[in-house]
């Protein structure tokens, strides 16, 4: 096949872009040219934003900019590329190799040395193995290029620190309610988007709206695959949304920032005595494939850490509920995780217990382990009673009420106390006996 004449390699490449410019995804079709046309982030991109300030003034650090999916973090670094006239550069780190960042560095010194810039935008930063970030070093350090890395994963846990430190991290926020309507209505009614050659029912709307969560890619796929369905000249209807969200509607990483930031919302739910909130994230985490052993787990932990002495049973409720999960699975065992958190929040809280064993491990890490006293330690085995084991010990049940009045503490801390219990709910009656036995003589100031 011959080759193709300059003039004909133009009129093929501006017919390419042309088609393109047809079939690109709406998402692609309507993404921000202009600082000002970048919707959200008002922290980081209004007045006085440092991010902002920071591209206006044309002194643009390398940087990461940490955020879920859909706010925003490709356009940015597009945005701050032609804002600077710099080169725009792009690799993901999925499929690009340290082959590939050598040869974007060799470019960038090439146009550095003829006067130019460079922004290297590398997509899910926290992909790229230790020799490929360790790659970038030189060129980020000596200024040869601008690097710009995209995450959705915190980037102080998953980029090289060495990397990490000599970069400004930025964290995009999920947009608002109504940033992403402000989004949708733009796309539907802008010639870039969609061209107003269809309606958009306000129920409609505000599903769009509503199942995005806060990602406006999310959002114009699905105005774009809704608008795809309905006729022109038509409108938009909720129907419509509907049948074109199709499956899940929760963007959710098990083993990502949604995954820990989900959890940690659901355990200070249960912590703070709120079932409707506990019962939501646990929905969010079902819907999103979130394996029900760990969110058992996690309540048998919950029903002793913050449920503790003041309701004895949660720890029942919740063990039984991970038996549950092994036994029915899902989608039953949902109802023995709603069940169980369902009791932990409502029950009565107490941290006493989680508040004991961490000052005495904190105790015994600060000022080594004491041996028992000799009338604690084992005598059984051989020789053990000439080294005075056992030697004075009485057996609680020769004494009245079957409770000892001294101290079982080793000698050198008598007198100190560890638990503290509340008087909420059963552990109010273990808080009455613990003061009862305390002002008996075991050698403890009495706390309450």
């Amino acid at each position: 096949m011959s080759a193709r004449r300059p003039q004909e390699q133009d009129l093929f490449g501006e017919a390419v872009g042309r088609r393109l410019g047809e079939t690109r995804p709406l998402a692609a079709r309507m993404r921000p040219e202009t600082l000002d046309e970048v919707v959200g982030q008002p922290a980081l991109l209004g007045p006085g934003g440092g991010l902002r300030e920071a591209i206006t003034s044309g002194r643009v650090p390398s940087m990461v900019l940490y955020g879920p999916p859909g706010t925003g973090k490709t356009t940015l670094a597009r945005v701050i590329a032609r804002t600077t006239d710099a080169a725009f550069e792009e690799l993901s780190a999925v499929s690009a190799s340290v082959t590939d960042v050598r040869a974007v560095i060799a470019r960038a010194r090439d146009r550095l040395a003829a006067g130019g810039r460079t922004v290297l935008f590398l997509d899910e930063i926290h992909r790229f193995n230790r020799a490929q970030q360790d790659a970038l070093l030189p060129a980020v350090e000596d200024g040869v290029l601008t690097l710009i890395g995209a995450t959705t994963q915190n980037p102080w846990y998953e980029v090289n620190a060495a990397l990490v430190s000599r970069m400004r991290v930025w964290v995009l926020e999920p947009l608002g309610p109504e940033e992403v309507g402000a989004l949708v209505d733009r796309a539907r009614a802008s010639p870039r988007g969609l061209g107003g050659r269809v309606g958009l029912d306000p129920e409609a709307r505000g599903a769009i709206v509503a199942r995005a969560g806060g990602d406006a890619r999310a959002a114009l796929n699905l105005l774009e695959a809704a608008a795809a369905a309905t006729p022109d000249g038509g409108t938009v209807t909720l129907e419509a949304v509907r049948s074109a969200a199709g499956g899940r509607a929760v963007v959710y990483d098990r083993e990502g920032d949604a995954h820990y930031d989900t959890i940690s919302a659901f355990i200070k739910s249960l912590r703070g005595s709120d079932p409707d909130a506990a019962i939501y994230y646990l929905a969010v985490m079902l819907h999103g494939g979130e394996d029900p052993k760990y969110i058992a787990r996690r309540l048998i932990v919950a029903a002793s850490e913050d449920v503790g002495n003041a309701d004895p049973r949660a720890l029942e409720v919740a063990v039984a509920a991970a038996r549950a999960v092994e036994f029915v699975g899902l989608p039953e065992a949902r109802i023995n995780l709603a069940q169980a958190a369902a009791y932990l929040a409502l029950a009565p809280k107490s941290n006493a217990a989680y508040r004991a064993i961490d000052a005495a491990l904190d105790h015994v890490e600060r000022e080594g382990a004491q041996r028992p006293p000799l009338a604690l330690r084992d005598a059984s085995r051989p020789n053990a009673r000439h080294l005075g084991h056992g030697a004075g010990y009485r057996y609680p049940h020769d004494a009245p009420d079957a409770v000892l009045d001294e101290s079982l503490l080793p000698e050198a801390l008598r007198g100190t106390t560890f638990y503290h219990p509340t008087d909420r709910g059963p552990e109010g009656e273990l808080a009455s006996r613990l003061r009862e036995l305390r002002e008996r003589g075991r050698d403890h100031p009495s706390p309450f």
